[in-house]
């Protein structure tokens, strides 16, 4: 990647990320993210009276579940609405510069948020003894996964003008996506499926990490999987299905 090309990505980059904070829907979508996230976690806390974060990272994929698909739905979709990507795509960038710019700029807003709940381990800190490695690695997977809602997310929003469509495709994508490798789906799944279907999970890979081992199997599965849906993503954008 040439200088050139990485810089119109950060551009691009930098006008979605702007565009976030400069509605006042992203700091409802924090709001809401710190406020459900912190009740949900010290509504059981003070009850199991020990130090841990445990039940936050096993609540976190639940919470974006519903946050990355309410960010993305707009995306695609609002400028097809609105006739703009017609605008975008004749200035002189790639179809994989407007999808990347995007992507990250969905990243970057879904980072900050996730970095402004780092009070809460800092809290729990000063009540007990926590152990560092999963909450690093919990965090790390949260980041992940987020990449993974966002890029299949920014896939449906491709798919059409509906914002309130691509939220709810989104959401059932995701869900779909998430649960395939839980135990409670695959007590009823045939044998010789199971394997394939944890391995597809994006679950199980969270957990994974959330125990505080990075293995590079789990990393390799998330970047493939964020890459296939922004490879389609492209590929819908270059066929210029909204016309």
């Amino acid at each position: 990647m040439d200088k050139v090309y990485a810089k119109t990505i950060y551009i691009l980059f930098k006008k979605e990320l702007m565009s976030y904070f400069n509605s006042p829907i992203a700091y409802i979508f924090i709001g809401v993210f710190l406020i459900v996230g912190n009740w949900l976690f010290f509504n059981s806390f003070f009850l199991a009276g020990q130090a841990s974060l445990r039940n936050y990272f096993t609540l976190l994929p639940w919470i974006f579940l519903f946050l990355a698909p309410a960010v993305t739905m707009r995306l695609w979709a609002e400028e097809k609405k609105s006739g703009t990507i017609e605008f975008l795509l004749t200035l002189p960038i790639t179809d994989w510069q407007a999808v990347l710019a995007k992507f990250f700029g969905a990243l970057a807003f879904m980072a900050v948020t996730l970095l402004l709940s780092i009070t809460l381990p800092v809290s729990v800190a000063f009540l007990g003894n926590i152990d560092l490695g999963p909450i690093i690695g919990s965090y790390l997977g949260a980041l992940f996964l987020a990449g993974s809602y966002l890029a299949l997310g920014l896939f449906i929003s491709s798919l059409t003008k509906n914002q309130i469509i691509a939220f709810v495709l989104g959401l059932v994508a995701c869900f779909g996506a998430f649960i395939i490798g839980a135990d409670f789906v695959l007590a009823g799944a045939p044998q010789f499926a199971v394997p394939v279907m944890k391995f597809l999970g994006l679950g199980s890979h969270f957990y994974n990490i959330a125990k505080g081992v990075i293995d590079s199997k789990d990393i390799i599965y998330y970047l493939s999987f964020i890459f296939l849906f922004l490879w389609l993503n492209v590929r819908v954008i270059e066929k210029r299905m909204w016309r």
